[in-house]
C-alpha cells in the first residue's frame, strides 16, 4: 500500500519511509505508543498516513492527525489526503474519507452575522476613532455578505482577511455558544456541520491547540478515535501550554462589564467596572517578571475582580426559555465573565501551600499592549500522560525530536518515562520489547535518518574565534563575518537572529556594505518575504521567530544559513526560569533540560532550513563560538544533523564561492 501511495504522488520508495510505516503499524497494532524522528526528505506523512488509514477503514474507526502548522494542516487536507484516498480505494474496497476539524472560534457564527446578541463595542482605543469604527463597520458588513455564499464558514477561506475584531463581531467560543439546539440557525450551523464531517471520517486532521482543548476539557471536542498521530511533536509542550495559559487584564473586566451591563442590573455590573479600574492602576504601578510571591495591593484587586465576576455570574442565573436574541447576549457575557472569574481563582490558588508549585504567574508588559497577569502550567507532562497517552496509541514524529542524541529529553516533557539513546533501528522497530522502568506508559523511539547526505552536502561552521555574543546588539566582529559570508555566498542567505533588533541591525549594516537585496521580516508579510527571496538567488533574507521553522526553500536561492547566537531563552524569561529552577531544586541541571533544550529545538529547526532536497548544498554558519567552546556545547551539537565541521573561515568562503559559482 505504501509502494502504491508513493507512486499516486510521484514519488521514490525510500528506505526510512519504510522503517517508519512498519514502526507505525506495529505501533498501532501492539498500542505501544512511539516517537519517529524522521529527517527532511522522508516523506513521513505517507509513512504514517498510510497505516493510520489502513487501521481505521479495517477497524471502522477514527484516526487523529494533529499539526502545529497551518502550512502542513493544508498540505494534508489539500494534497495528500485526496490522492491516498484515490490511490488505496482499490486496496481497501472503498474510498477513504477525511475531514478538517478546527476549533469553534474559526468558524462563521450563522446567529451572530445575522445580528443575535449586541454586537461587539470597539475596543477602547478605538471608541472615539470614526474611521476604526467605519473600517469596522465595513468588514463586518463583507463578512456577514460572505456567510451567504460560502459552504463552509471556515474563516481561513476568506481572501483577502478581514481584522480579529471583525471576525469576532460574527463568530463564537465554545462557551459563548448558544448550542446547536437552542440556536435559532443551529441546523446550519458551520461549527456543527464540520464537527459532524468528522465524525464520519477515517481521518481527521487538526491543531494541537484543539488536541490540548480536548484533554484539558471534561467534554470531547474531537469525534471518538483510538489513535493520534502527532507531526511537528517538537512544538507538542509549547502549544499545550499555550491553550492552557490564562491571561487577566484590566481590559478583559471592562469587557465582561459591558457585556453584563446588557444583562444584569446596573449595581452588579457596575461592581466589575469598578474592579477593572482597581486593577488597571494595580498593574501600572506593578513591575513586569515572574511573581515568586503575590503582592497584597495585586491579591486584593483580583479578589474585588474574582467577587465581581462571581456577583455577575449569579446574577445572570441559568438558561431560561427566552427569546434567541437574549439568549445570546447572556451567553456572551456569561462565557467571558466566567473565564475571568476562574482565571482570577486560579492566580490567587496558585500561591497557596497546597497548589503552590503547580503553575507559574507572571505580570507582561509587551509593547503597544496594557499589562497583564498570566498564568501557566509549570509542566504539561502529567496532563498528557494522564488524557492523551492513557487513553489513545499515540505516535510522535518529527525532523527533530532526538536532542542530544537522544528522546529522553523531549520524552520527559511529554510526560514518559525515559528510555534509551535514539540508535538507528536496523530493522521494524515493532520487533524490539521497549524498556521501561514501570512509571509510565510504554513507547519505543525510532530515528529512520534522513536521504540527504549531510557530510557531503552541508558543512557546519562554528566562528570558534570571534567573541561571546554580547548584551548591546551584534558586535562589530559579527557584521565583519556575515558581510564576508554573504558576499562569499552571492547572496543565497537566510538570517536566523535572536532578536528582531538583531536582525534590522543586521539588515541596515549589510545594506550599506552589500550590492546584493536584503530583506527583513516586519517590511511586508513573511509568506510574501519568502516568496521574494526564493524568486532571486541574489537576495537574502533575515529575520527570527518563525524564520527558524517556517521556511521551504529548495534550490539556488537558499545555500547558507546564518545563526547569530545560540537562541537560549531570555534569562528573564518567566516560564523556562521557574521551571529551571523547578528541575534544580529536584537535583538536575536547570540550565541544560530547560534552556538547553529550548536552543537545541530551535539550532536544530534552524539547521534543518538549508537542505530541503536532494540536490540542495551550503553551509550552516553560527556565529556563536559557544557552540565550540562551552560544556554544554557538545549536546547541542550533536542535536543538529551529522554536517562536515569545521571553524576556518577561509575553507567557508571558499566553499561558498565553488558552490555559488557552480549554480
Amino acid at each position: 500500500m505504501l509502494e502504491v501511495a508513493v507512486s499516486s504522488v510521484g514519488g521514490t520508495p525510500r528506505e526510512g519511509q519504510s522503517r517508519m510505516a512498519e514502526a507505525v503499524r506495529g505501533a498501532i497494532e501492539s498500542g505501544e505508543h512511539l516517537a519517529v524522528q524522521a529527517g527532511t526528505g522522508t516523506g513521513k506523512s505517507l509513512a504514517y498516513l498510510v497505516p493510520a488509514i489502513r487501521h481505521a477503514v479495517s477497524e471502522g474507526t477514527t484516526v487523529v492527525v494533529s499539526t502545529a502548522t497551518i502550512a502542513l494542516q493544508n498540505q494534508l487536507v489539500d494534497r495528500d489526503l485526496p490522492r491516498l484516498a484515490e490511490a488505496l480505494e482499490p486496496a481497501l474496497g472503498r474510498r477513504p474519507t477525511f475531514a478538517i476539524l478546527k476549533g469553534r472560534r474559526n468558524y462563521l457564527c450563522l446567529n451572530r452575522a445575522q445580528g443575535g446578541g449586541a454586537p461587539e463595542e470597539p475596543e477602547d482605543g478605538a471608541l472615539f476613532d470614526a474611521f476604526a469604527a467605519s473600517a469596522l463597520e465595513r468588514q463586518v458588513g463583507r463578512l456577514r455578505e460572505w456567510a451567504t455564499e460560502t459552504e463552509t464558514g471556515d474563516r481561513a477561506e476568506l481572501v483577502p482577511g478581514v481584522t480579529d475584531q471583525a471576525w469576532r463581531q460574527v463568530s463564537v467560543s465554545a462557551r459563548e455558544c448558544l448550542g446547536a439546539q437552542r440556536c435559532p440557525v443551529g441546523t446550519d450551523c458551520f461549527a456543527e456541520h464540520a464537527k459532524a464531517r468528522a465524525g464520519r471520517a477515517d481521518v481527521v486532521v487538526t491543531n494541537h491547540a484543539l488536541l490540548a482543548i480536548n484533554a484539558l476539557d471534561d467534554r470531547s471536542v474531537l469525534p471518538e478515535h483510538d489513535v493520534v498521530l502527532v507531526d511537528e511533536a517538537h512544538d507538542l509542550v509549547d502549544r499545550v501550554t499555550s491553550a492552557a495559559t490564562g491571561e487577566l487584564s484590566a481590559g478583559a473586566v471592562r469587557l465582561a462589564a459591558r457585556r453584563c451591563g446588557r444583562a444584569v442590573d446596573e449595581q452588579t455590573a457596575d461592581r466589575l467596572v469598578e474592579a477593572g479600574e482597581g486593577l488597571e492602576q494595580v498593574l501600572a504601578a506593578a513591575q513586569p517578571g515572574r511573581l515568586e510571591q503575590l503582592p497584597p495591593d495585586l491579591s486584593g484587586a483580583l479578589r474585588t475582580t474574582r467577587d465581581a465576576a462571581a456577583a455577575c455570574v449569579t446574577a445572570l442565573g441559568p438558561e431560561r426559555k427566552e427569546d434567541p436574541e437574549g439568549g445570546t447576549a447572556r451567553k456572551l457575557a456569561l462565557a467571558v465573565t466566567e473565564e475571568l472569574h476562574d482565571t482570577a481563582v486560579r492566580v490567587l490558588e496558585a500561591f497557596d501551600e497546597d497548589s503552590a508549585g503547580r503553575d507559574v504567574v507572571w505580570v507582561a508588559a509587551e509593547p503597544n499592549r496594557p499589562p497583564a497577569v498570566h498564568v501557566a502550567p509549570l509542566g504539561v507532562g502529567g496532563l498528557l500522560r494522564e488524557r492523551l497517552f492513557g487513553p489513545y496509541t499515540t505516535v510522535l514524529t518529527s525532523a527533530t525530536l532526538a536532542l542530544g542524541g537522544t528522546f529522553d529529553t523531549l520524552a520527559r516533557q511529554w510526560g514518559l518515562p525515559p528510555q534509551q539513546r535514539a540508535e538507528r533501528a536496523e530493522g521494524a522497530a515493532t520487533a524490539k520489547e521497549a524498556p521501561s522502568d514501570g512509571s509510565g506508559p510504554k513507547w519505543t523511539g525510532l530515528d529512520v535518518g534522513s536521504p540527504f547526505e549531510h557530510q557531503r552536502s552541508g558543512i557546519l561552521y562554528v566562528a570558534r574565534r570571534l567573541p561571546p555574543p554580547g548584551r548591546d546588539g551584534l558586535p562589530p566582529e559579527y557584521l565583519d563575518e556575515l558581510t564576508e559570508l554573504v558576499r562569499a555566498a552571492g547572496g543565497r542567505t537566510l538570517g536566523l537572529f535572536s532578536s528582531m533588533r538583531a536582525a534590522k541591525q543586521a539588515t541596515e549594516q549589510l545594506r550599506e556594505r552589500l550590492d546584493t537585496p536584503v530583506l527583513c521580516q516586519g517590511e511586508d508579510t513573511t509568506s510574501l518575504l519568502v516568496t521574494r527571496f526564493a524568486a532571486d538567488p541574489a537576495t537574502s533574507l533575515f529575520g527570527t521567530l518563525s524564520l527558524w521553522q517556517g521556511v521551504d526553500v529548495p534550490g539556488d536561492s537558499l545555500q547558507l544559513v546564518v545563526i547569530d547566537r545560540i537562541p537560549f531563552p531570555r534569562p528573564d524569561d518567566p516560564l523556562a526560569s521557574a521551571r529551571q529552577k523547578a528541575v534544580s531544586e529536584h537535583g538536575g541541571n536547570g540550565f541544560l533540560t530547560v534552556a538547553g533544550t529550548h536552543a537545541a529545538l530551535l539550532l536544530a529547526q534552524g539547521a534543518g532550513r538549508l537542505l530541503r532536497s536532494g540536490s540542495d548544498r551550503g553551509v550552516i554558519a553560527v556565529l556563536d563560538p559557544r557552540l565550540a567552546t562551552a560544556r554544554y556545547g557538545g549536546f547541542l551539537r550533536a542535536s543538529l544533523p551529522p554536517f562536515w565541521t569545521t571553524h576556518d573561515p577561509e575553507v567557508v568562503k571558499g566553499a561558498l564561492r565553488r558552490i555559488s559559482a557552480s549554480t
